[in-house]
């Protein structure tokens, strides 16, 4: 057949013809899986890895493209804090992949043996995200767990010894009947779904959408006239006070990383998820439009922009314990604590965020009970919807924190599924022995 007769049969057959599947619903599969662990961000990944690495067959849902989440797809490629007062207090999976990401793009890790002060950025550690998105996937394959993008949770019902989680995707549907539920979701999607009790703030934190601006010379630029510009383009709704958060000078010195606020920002719903992320976008619009029109900054180019605004927070849950502000600026070393966090209380509102930081040689714990919901079965949560106040909450969210408490949700939920039983009746001794033998600090607790 000559190649122009053949291109024109492909035509009269995709003209004519239906594939097959195409007007038909996806064929529902089950799947069965001892650890189900839904959201594969900061804390997600580290879950899965951790429970596959200890022989629990386990499935990790993604709703994205990639995993990390604020990591990679919000772009805070800088996590912390690892290290508190000279000395580190969070490792294992979530450590091991940091560095491994330092290593392989050939970047530096900070000196952690200097003191910060208030500069607490500086024990942050910057890597390239999509490096580590890669890396996670390695680990995830490594240990065994079953990675499904693009799909996310429509019912949750209770299973005999477990539930059945019901996913859509794509052009497919899957039942997954698990021994044991992770809900990494950040907003406690899956709790929500079982029915569970989820709290929120009436007045939530901003969300930043990241990006970095380039292509100008600060040393060209009056300072005092740009900012008595800014000011009126404020006034006159050219620009809202939450686009670019405190002096001009400042914004410009970081090239506007994560320089703006974008107020009632919420992933809660595909809805409310679309409408942050267009707001984010339409900021950076504006705040390009009124700089690329003065004369010192008609070159301004956009060197990087993230595809997702980064959300500070949404719903928590009823846990068994609630971590209060002033247990997490105290320290207190709660009797089931499973884990360290440690960053100052970082509450954003929309004029920016004043960080308040702990005393020295505080370090804060996670307890068990803030990863339990309350009254319930083979369930759990990690990462920022844990049990919380919202100040306490605003230090916990932090990415070194939420792997800490990744690892120790995937260390009890893969036990809880090898011995038959709920995450609240897990051996203790055992969850920080098998935390310990897989590279976690674990807190002293007596």
């Amino acid at each position: 057949m000559k190649r122009r007769t053949f291109i024109s049969s492909i035509g009269a057959v995709s003209a004519t013809t239906v594939l097959p599947g195409a007007e038909s619903p996806p064929v529902l599969r089950t799947i069965d899986a001892d650890v189900l662990v839904i959201g594969g961000g900061t804390a997600g990944t580290i879950a899965a890895v951790q429970a596959g690495r200890l022989g629990a067959r386990t499935v990790l849902v993604e709703s994205g493209s990639q995993l990390g989440g604020t990591t990679t797809t919000a772009g805070v490629d800088f996590p912390g804090l690892f290290h508190a007062w000279g000395k580190q207090v969070i490792a294992g999976i979530g450590w091991e992949l940091v560095t491994e990401a330092v290593k392989l793009n050939s970047d530096d890790l900070p000196d952690f043996s200097k003191p910060t002060g208030p500069q607490h950025w500086r024990h942050q550690v910057r890597i390239c995200g999509a490096l580590y998105a890669a890396l996670a996937e390695e680990a995830c394959g490594k240990a065994g767990v079953q990675l499904r993008y693009y799909e996310f949770p429509q019912t949750v019902t209770a299973a005999p010894g477990g539930w059945r989680v019901r996913l859509a995707g794509k052009g497919t549907s899957v039942d997954v009947v698990a021994k044991q539920v992770i809900d990494c979701t950040g907003n406690a999607s899956v709790i929500g779904l079982a029915g569970l009790p989820r709290q929120r703030e009436k007045t939530r934190q901003p969300g930043t959408l990241i990006y970095r601006l380039g292509g100008y010379d600060l040393a060209t630029t009056d300072m005092n006239a740009l900012q008595a510009k800014l000011t009126s383009a404020r006034k006159s709704g050219a620009l809202k006070p939450t686009d670019i958060n405190g002096t001009i000078a400042g914004f410009l010195a970081k090239g506007g990383e994560s320089g703006n606020h974008i107020p009632g920002a919420d992933s809660s719903t595909s809805e409310t998820h679309t409408e942050t992320n267009i707001r984010g976008r339409q900021a950076l619009l504006r705040v390009l439009r009124f700089l690329k029109a003065e004369p010192a900054f008609a070159l301004m180019n956009i060197e990087r922009l993230q595809t997702e605004a980064g959300i500070r927070e949404t719903f928590r849950i009823e846990g068994e314990t609630t971590v209060m502000h002033g247990d997490y600026t105290s320290g207190r070393v709660f009797s089931d604590a499973v884990a360290h966090s440690f960053y100052p209380i970082d509450l954003h509102y929309e004029g920016g965020v004043k960080p308040k930081h702990l005393d020295e040689g505080i370090v804060p714990t996670i307890p068990l009970g803030a990863l339990i919901p309350k009254n319930s079965k083979n369930l759990m949560v990690a990462g920022r919807c844990l049990s919380s106040d919202q100040l306490a909450n605003s230090a916990l969210r932090v990415q070194a924190s939420c792997m800490a408490m990744g690892q120790a949700a995937g260390v009890t939920a893969a036990l809880a599924a090898r011995t038959g039983t709920t995450p609240l009746q897990v051996s203790l001794g055992d969850i920080r022995r098998e935390l310990r033998r897989h590279g976690a600090i674990v807190p002293k607790t007596g």
